[in-house]
């Protein structure tokens, strides 16, 4: 589906739109009243706010899923796959943190195959994140704690940053970046 420079306009409306009310409450009269035009106007580039939904969650999803099967098949050190992880999920955040929250809150108004897709991709990212950080424990790369904490731990707070960053917005990205992988790998003790 070819994106034209409008449908990116209405796209990234609708995003912050559905950040700030949820998907749910925003009507397409809403996202052209953002935009100051006519809500007919909307349907020459976009059928339905189902679409919207889609291009946002599932261009997203994507970069995620890419990102990860190029990490996971490298031949990297388990802490350097790890850190490009992070990394990954920095630069979406500072990036598009409107599109991050309509992934994380908004993905169960996809339906069909669009819905099984996302949960596909979703599931395929959290095994690849599972079998990084097994083999960094069998390596002795990262420490034997529990597998499920550790994954809980680090993709809990990936996920949500977007939510605290929003809030502070008082570090550079490198200095994120750095703080985040030294508190996700090391700890703070």
């Amino acid at each position: 589906m070819k994106i034209t420079d409008r449908k990116t306009e209405i796209v990234n409306v609708s995003a912050k739109l559905f950040k700030e009310k949820g998907y749910s409450a925003v009507t397409m009269r809403d996202i052209a009243q953002a935009m100051d035009i006519k809500a007919a106007s909307l349907y020459n580039h976009i059928k339905s706010k189902q679409e919207i939904i889609v291009l946002i969650i599932i261009e997203i999803a994507e970069e995620f899923t890419n990102v990860m099967n190029e990490v996971v098949n490298s031949n990297e050190s388990t802490i350097k796959k790890i850190e490009r992880i992070i990394e990954l999920h920095i630069d979406i955040t500072l990036r598009d943190s409107n599109a991050l929250a309509c992934l994380n809150n908004d993905w169960m108004h996809l339906t069909d195959s669009d819905l099984d897709y996302f949960i596909k991709m979703r599931n395929d990212y959290e095994d690849n994140f599972r079998t990084i950080m097994k083999k960094g424990i069998e390596d002795g790369e990262i420490k034997n704690y529990n597998l499920d904490v550790i994954i809980f731990s680090i993709l809990s707070t990936l996920r949500t940053l977007y939510i605290w960053y929003n809030k502070t917005n008082k570090l550079s990205s490198k200095s994120l970046t750095d703080n985040m992988i030294k508190v996700l790998l090391n700890g703070i003790v």
